[in-house]
């Protein structure tokens, strides 16, 4: 068996695309956009960390489990939901691949969505209630929360696992703070959007009748 760890030099690179990308999606200025990002950027280090370095986590469970798992030293070994589900074949060709792929790009993007739309917002002064925003009143935290869970299933590692329900829990700490701010500076006309868009998860119902409206529209 090869031992394929120890790319320090990769890790450095993969660390460096991603926060290099999540902060141009991201665009932090305020602190807590930089807090944001930081504890973001903590999860990618430890995850990297251990995809290209040393694999903690693949260690203590061959320590603890032996090679009962099915797990070794292997790259295809990090990925050990496939392992624990006994998914055969190249784990980078599994439909677990692509999903969690699918929702790291799809987390990604709906970062990049909201900010732009919010930019536009906060230059105008006006409520960000437009493209993504009219589904869910949180998509850039939405869209973190999306990547992590995306990485978790992809690779996930004992530091992550506990570092994920931290950082979920956070960014929803901080979407209550930001709503009582937006309450404060447009009154009830954020309280109607909070009482009609949900928070984290876009309502069916919601997509459904914008979906039926464009329909009529273009009839």
């Amino acid at each position: 068996m090869k031992y394929e760890y120890g790319n320090w030099f990769l890790v450095a690179i993969n660390i460096i695309i991603f926060m290099f990308f999540v902060k141009s999606v991201f665009k932090p200025k305020t602190r807590t956009d930089w807090r944001t990002y930081k504890m973001f950027s903590a999860f990618l280090v430890a995850l990297f960390a251990e995809m290209y370095g040393f694999p903690l986590t693949i260690y203590l469970l061959t320590s603890f489990f032996g090679n009962r798992l099915g797990i070794d030293f292997s790259h295809d070994s990090g990925h050990i939901v496939n392992k624990i589900l006994n998914i055969s074949g190249d784990p980078h060709f599994s439909l677990l691949h692509w999903l969690s792929s699918g929702l790291i790009v799809g987390g990604l993007l709906l970062i990049s969505s909201a900010w732009n739309i919010l930019y536009k917002a906060q230059k105008k002064g006006t409520l960000a209630a437009t493209g993504v925003y009219r589904y869910i009143r949180h998509p850039q935290y939405a869209g973190f929360i999306l990547t992590i869970v995306g990485f978790l299933l992809q690779w996930p590692t004992l530091i992550t696992l506990v570092m994920a329900p931290i950082l979920i829990i956070r960014y929803i700490l901080l979407a209550k703070q930001e709503e009582k701010e937006m309450v404060k500076k447009f009154g009830s006309s954020y309280e109607d959007y909070k009482k009609t868009t949900p928070g984290f998860f876009p309502s069916l119902r919601i997509f459904s009748k914008k979906v039926s409206n464009l329909v009529d529209s273009s009839s």
